[in-house]
């Protein structure tokens, strides 16, 4: 059953967007879901909101999230619910490259 209770969650945070997050590598962050979660750390830092959803408040498609090793989307999504403790990584999906 999952939990509703408030969690307390290191979220990793990459290079690309650290900037938009006080320059940190990790942030401390609060929710009962991952998407609490993301929300709390998107509050108190407005510029990364921008960053990871879309207009319709939805997480951008080229945002990865992990809880864990564990992708969200495999996993529930933003829904995923949090036990305390957890380590969710937000990577960005890497493209490029040029046609020769």
């Amino acid at each position: 059953m999952p939990t509703t209770q408030t969690q307390t969650v290191t979220v990793r945070i990459p290079t690309p967007l650290r900037s938009y997050a006080g320059d940190q590598k990790t942030a401390e962050a609060e929710g009962a879901t991952v998407g609490d979660a993301l929300a709390d750390l998107a509050e108190r830092y407005p510029d990364l909101r921008e960053q990871l959803y879309d207009g319709d408040g939805d997480l951008r498609s080229f945002v990865n999230v992990y809880v864990g090793d564990e992708d969200i989307r495999h996993t529930g999504g933003a829904e995923t619910s949090l036990d305390g403790g957890e380590e969710v990584s937000i990577v960005p999906s890497v493209a490029g490259g040029a046609f020769g």
